[in-house]
């Protein structure tokens, strides 16, 4: 699935992975806490979002339980591989320079790098 989701259907979206399968009322307690929301813009966004395949929902009981469709790496890889093509033109490597010149990277963030780096020369 390659759909991109608005900002504000990422939102809903990090609350499900979170959360797991939640109501339009639980997610919208959690979005109102960081930001005013109305229930019933939550509620139409994630009716959108059910018509566009981002999540499933479960009409069992009264309160319709949402899940995320899409687990959250594949999200993430579409959206990363949206921004390189966009953004750097294709190139992870000006991903990467710019991303490791822009923030700092703890010693742990750094190993996990080095490592991924070792693995990706043995496939050469």
């Amino acid at each position: 699935m390659d759909i991109r989701p608005t900002n504000s259907e990422l939102e809903i979206l990090n609350v499900l992975w979170r959360r797991g399968p939640s109501s339009v009322r639980e997610v919208h307690n959690i979005l109102d806490k960081r930001r005013k929301t109305g229930y019933t813009t939550v509620l139409k966004l994630m009716q959108i979002m059910a018509e566009k395949g981002l999540v499933t929902r479960d009409e069992q009981n009264r309160a319709h339980v949402y899940s995320a469709l899409p687990a959250e790496s594949e999200t993430q890889r579409n959206l990363v591989d949206d921004l390189v093509d966009r953004v750097f033109g294709g190139s992870a490597h000006k991903l990467a320079l710019h991303a490791l010149g822009s923030k700092k990277a703890t010693p742990a963030e750094l190993a996990e790098l080095r490592k991924l780096l070792d693995d990706l020369e043995e496939q050469v």
